[in-house]
């Protein structure tokens, strides 16, 4: 049975209007509609061509996903969608709440107010194997369309007003390359409009990087993507450590890595948020804080 691609897969919906000799302008007024319409049909949106109606219905869906349940945290803070894919797979979305007002500021009181962060899922599964990470012991099960990217914001977006977008859920972002590209470049655009500056991808990076060449792999994602946050798992300061709670540490030297990031540092001018998480007895040691603390002397970093 045939399956319909979401209406949020840009590069194949804006290729199936080219073919139709219908203006791509009018996408981003079809993903506004269905974004401000929860449970509309494609039939249903104003003002478009004609021709345009047959093509949407007979390839395309509003979404090809659907929210299976939301798991609220006991304090209210946090949110957890399990969507479920059109292939009957699951994955993960979290929106975490925050409010900037809270604290104070050079001894004043903080300006702003509530804000939401969307944590979303590249990837059914992941291939990369941490060993402190309940996706890696999923093992790898296939990649998500872009639309199935995006289609995790707007599910959320119905939910909270989301400010920030994290790839920090399922999946390792950089091994679904093409997609993460495309999604996000929807992301950025009309009608959602968020600013580069507010969406973060994080990466193990991976070890076909390092067939590509770990800088000019970084590099492009700059290219690709400028204005980007990039954040790194890095979770231990030396080579053994590092390659025992992450398999995929072994295929580049820390140092290596090391020189890639300063390099994509000097290149962007971006600071590089860095993942470090402590597992007891394995890398929270002092003796570990001191080797951090060496190995990102010469980095701007935010933690």
């Amino acid at each position: 049975m045939a399956t319909h691609r979401s209406v949020f897969d840009a590069a194949e919906l804006r290729a199936q209007f080219n073919d139709a000799g219908i203006n791509p302008q009018f996408i981003p007024s079809i993903w506004k509609y269905v974004l401000q319409n929860p449970g509309c049909e494609l039939d249903e949106i104003p003002d478009l061509p004609s021709s345009a109606y047959p093509l949407l219905c007979s390839k395309f869906k509003p979404l090809t996903s659907t929210v299976h349940s939301v798991l609220h945290s006991t304090d209210g803070v946090t949110a957890k969608l399990l969507i479920r894919l059109q292939n009957g797979a699951f994955v993960e979305a979290v929106i975490m709440t925050y409010d900037t007002r809270l604290g104070k500021y050079g001894g004043k009181p903080r300006p702003g107010g509530p804000r939401s962060t969307l944590c979303i899922s590249s990837q059914v599964g992941c291939k990369m194997g941490c060993k402190f990470c309940a996706t890696g012991t999923m093992g790898f099960k296939d990649n998500l369309r872009s639309g199935e990217i995006v289609e995790q914001l707007v599910h959320a977006s119905r939910l909270s007003n989301i400010r920030n977008v994290v790839f920090m859920g399922m999946g390792e972002p950089l091994n679904n390359y093409t997609a993460l590209v495309e999604a996000i470049r929807v992301m950025t655009g009309s009608p959602f409009q968020l600013s580069p500056k507010r969406i973060t991808v994080s990466t193990v990076i991976p070890p076909n990087f390092a067939m590509v060449g770990i800088i000019h792999a970084i590099n492009k994602l700059h290219s690709d993507l400028p204005g980007l946050n990039l954040a790194v798992s890095l979770h231990a300061p030396v080579q053994e450590v590092r390659c025992q709670i992450m398999p995929s540490a072994r295929a580049f030297p820390l140092e290596k890595l090391m020189t890639a990031l300063q390099a994509y540092q000097n290149n962007s001018q971006k600071k590089i948020f860095i993942e470090y998480i402590m597992l007891d007895g394995v890398n929270d040691e002092e003796q570990h804080a001191h080797q951090l603390g060496k190995l990102l002397e010469t980095f701007q970093v935010s933690k």
